[in-house]
């Protein structure tokens, strides 16, 4: 081996002196674009399954009507924005919740989702039930189960009546 040649292998001159290959550099480089590629891809993805856990619902009181406009014993279905609405969330923003108003002048607020499989429920007025239609659940007026597969009762929302409206507390799920 001549003395003028260089080490390939070590990266050496035969003087002492370092020099970096060409096939090196280009390697380091391509490590480099792949760590900034796989970084840029992984970034949504990581911030999507992190998010919800980095920002907590918020929930707010929400006017639902004037307290004249549900009179004694009866059960009426209000609708209110969703207490998390997303930019893109459209239709599914609007939610609702059944208020009854009782006898003696408390308001409860129940979910409109049966708690077997969260279909719709809807409020029979003659025998004073809401029914689900899916699999035929029936809750009390009360929101406790009357029959069916639901074992646990209807959710309710709190509500509160403040200078003649009625409020309903819209956190991120009824309480139960």
């Amino acid at each position: 081996m001549p003395e003028s040649d260089a080490c390939a292998e070590c990266g050496t001159d035969t003087d002492g002196a370092t020099s970096i290959s060409r096939r090196r550099v280009l390697s380091r480089l391509t490590v480099a674009l792949g760590a900034v590629s796989a970084a840029l891809v992984a970034w949504p993805i990581v911030g999507f399954l992190f998010d919800p856990l980095a920002r907590r619902a918020q929930g707010t009181w929400r006017t639902v009507g004037r307290t004249a406009e549900f009179p004694p014993g009866s059960t009426r279905q209000v609708a209110f924005l969703d207490p998390t609405p997303l930019p893109w969330a459209g239709q599914t923003a609007a939610t609702a919740s059944w208020l009854r108003h009782e006898a003696g002048g408390d308001f409860i607020a129940f979910s409109v989702n049966c708690t077997h499989l969260g279909c719709p429920v809807r409020w029979e007025q003659g025998p004073q039930l809401f029914m689900c239609p899916c699999h035929g659940g029936v809750f009390y007026a009360d929101g406790s189960p009357a029959s069916g597969p639901p074992l646990r009762a209807l959710a309710r929302y709190p509500v509160r009546v403040v200078g003649g409206t009625v409020q309903i507390w819209t956190g991120p799920l009824p309480i139960e």
